[in-house]
């Protein structure tokens, strides 16, 4: 009897304790039930406003002279003088004399120019005298016409072209008496000199590499794309319609600018870039007619990064890039704060900023907030609308703001 008692003790306490659970379970209160239905997202908008906007080009090139040449010889002998700016780097006015040749042989061979020209001027005079004191005597003894010979025409012929021929090499040993001295054809500096004193040069002898200094010139590379939004200029417009260029680069570790104008483009395209070159002028680019001016001087052989002024878009909306979907639409908050997809039509990208011409009207709220999964007609919150005081919210608005940092 005692081992059956011992037998049924242990499923007596197991049966007890499930009716317990049971019990108490039945007795516990059912917890809320909280509504599964998710809250609109909260999300950032632009609200655009059409705005008149010019647009700019932007290229990069190396400052050159406009005008560059290479001095020669026009006569030949031998270097007596040589300017104190006669070195690379030396900056002269337009009429500077450079170097001086020997002129003695060319002062003799004026001088004769003008003994052959009195003595021609004479024969011619002596010549007249005779033809005169011919007609009169042939006047006297026969009538009738006179026959060239009689007036000894040609012997003034002769005369008359020996003069010319004298005034000729008279008008030549003074030019070549001029070319002695070799001066400055205009403003500028001396980029490399080939010759010293003492050095005899004959005639075409390399002197000297001049550039000008009272306008420096740009070439731009411009691609197709680029001709859209500029307005080349056309030939003998004023300098005040020309495009206006900012030219910008570091001297001396500091940012410094300079103003430009496009005056012209090249008209053919480049066969191995294919580009087309514009052509950017700066005036006084040394500052040698403003020695004052606090700029310093864009020198040549300069790389300057260029800003073209292009055209005038009116009534485009600008927004960041990343407002816009990969297929080129955007969203817009429409009415009753749905999600509604836009087509648009750009005017054009530049940089981050997108520029829309079509598809968008003032006042329109365009969403700059990357939503993973939008719909149209899906419904959203703005910033200081009223706030559902729901933990489902308060996880969509973490989730909005996450997605709006990443974006930054």
């Amino acid at each position: 009897m005692l081992k059956k008692k011992r037998v049924w003790l242990p499923i007596l306490i197991i049966i007890l304790s499930i009716v317990l659970m049971v019990v108490l379970s039945s007795m516990r209160t059912p917890p809320e039930q909280v509504s599964a239905e998710r809250q609109a997202v909260l999300v950032e908008v632009q609200e655009v406003q059409p705005e008149n906007v010019q647009f700019s080009v932007n290229s990069q090139g190396e400052v050159k002279p406009k005008f560059a040449t290479e001095l020669v010889t026009e006569v030949s002998g031998k270097v007596t003088k040589i300017a104190e700016q006669f070195v690379a780097g030396g900056v002269f006015a337009e009429g500077d004399m450079l170097i001086q040749l020997d002129p003695s042989d060319y002062q003799a061979a004026l001088q004769q120019a003008r003994a052959d020209l009195l003595q021609a001027q004479s024969n011619l005079a002596e010549e007249r005298a005779r033809a005169q004191v011919a007609k009169e005597e042939w006047a006297a003894i026969e009538s009738g016409e006179i026959p060239d010979l009689g007036l000894r025409k040609p012997q003034l012929a002769s005369a008359a072209a020996a003069l010319e021929s004298a005034e000729a090499r008279l008008a030549k040993a003074k030019r070549d008496l001029e070319r002695t001295t070799i001066r400055a054809p205009f403003a500028g500096i001396l980029r490399s000199k080939a010759v010293d004193i003492g050095q005899f040069l004959g005639v075409g002898s390399s002197v000297a590499v001049l550039y000008g200094t009272d306008v420096a010139e740009i070439r731009l590379p411009l691609g197709d794309r680029d001709l859209a939004y500029i307005d080349m200029p056309k030939m003998n417009v004023d300098s005040d319609q020309q495009p206006l260029v900012q030219l910008q680069s570091e001297v001396a570790g500091k940012a410094v600018q300079w103003q430009a104008r496009l005056v012209r483009s090249e008209g053919v395209l480049d066969s191995s870039s294919r580009v087309i070159y514009g052509v950017a002028e700066v005036q006084d680019p040394y500052h040698l007619n403003n020695p004052e001016s606090d700029t310093p001087a864009l020198r040549f052989g300069h790389f300057v990064q260029a800003e073209v002024g292009g055209k005038m878009a009116n009534g485009v909306f600008r927004l960041p890039r990343y407002a816009l979907t990969g297929s080129g639409q955007v969203w817009v908050v429409g009415d009753e704060r749905a999600l509604e997809l836009r087509d648009v039509q750009l005017a054009r990208r530049e940089g981050n900023t997108i520029y829309i011409e079509k598809g968008l009207q003032a006042g329109d709220k365009v969403v700059l907030t990357q939503l993973a999964n939008p719909l149209p007609g899906m419904k959203v919150r703005l910033s200081g609308d009223p706030v559902p005081d729901t933990g489902a919210d308060k996880d969509d608005e973490a989730d909005s703001s996450a997605l709006t940092a990443a974006k930054e």
